[in-house]
Order: structure tokens, then sequence, then C-alpha cells
């Protein structure tokens, strides 16, 4: 696997993205149910383009 070259003047920085509260309180909540469980839990992903929900399965 290579690098990626910078053009000239040009900084390629990488910073994660801060969470929110809620989004920590849902990370948390999955971590916890896999842990009682074992199994990982469906969760609600919105579809960026249309602005709706649908179910997405857990891959196994």
């Amino acid at each position: 696997m290579g690098y990626i070259r910078e053009p000239k003047g040009v900084d390629f920085v990488v910073d994660p993205k801060p969470l929110t509260e809620k989004d920590r309180g849902i990370i948390s909540e999955i971590i916890a149910y896999y842990k009682a469980t074992g199994r990982k839990k469906r969760i609600a992903v919105r579809n960026r383009t249309a602005g709706t929900i649908k179910k997405q399965k857990a891959k196994h």
C-alpha cells in the first residue's frame, strides 16, 4: 500500500469527529447490549439522501 502525496501547499489533516452526548449514549447502549447478550444490536440507520429511517440487519 502506498502513500497519498500531498499537493504542494496543501496539508491533509485527519481529526476525529467529536461525539455528542446522544451519540455517546447510543454507543454505550450498544456495547452494554453486546456484553449482556453476546449479539449485535439492530440499529436504525438514517438514509442521508431521503431523510428516512430503515432497519439494518446485524451481520454475524
